[in-house]
């Protein structure tokens, strides 16, 4: 597949950096480790996290069809996560170093 849809997670209101980047790394642990074939839809992980007002997010491409089953990983660990916008779709070329860094499966 070659079109993406960008999944933006966002920590809780208030959540310190440090502690929304570790909740981070154990969903994906977690993900990778008991839902493998979810994982690998994962196409790109934004290089940065951003800020916006008290929270921070992160930024995911993502094959279409896993976005159901992502989402309810987010939810089910407390995540919080922007409306996907399915109509908006990118292309691998479009998570292009330095902005983004392709995840290897």
């Amino acid at each position: 597949m070659d079109d993406y849809l960008c999944l933006t997670v966002r920590s809780k209101s208030g959540e310190s950096l440090a502690d929304f980047k570790s909740r981070m790394y154990q969903l994906w642990t977690n993900v990778l480790r008991n839902h493998e074939s979810d994982f690998e839809k994962v196409y790109a992980e934004s290089t940065a996290v951003k800020s916006e007002g008290d929270t921070h997010t992160r930024q995911y491409l993502i094959e279409a069809e896993v976005a159901p089953r992502l989402l309810t990983h987010l939810t089910a660990n407390g995540f919080d996560f922007d409306p996907l916008d399915e109509d908006e779709i990118y292309s691998r070329y479009e998570a292009a170093p330095p902005d983004w860094f392709q995840l290897e499966h």
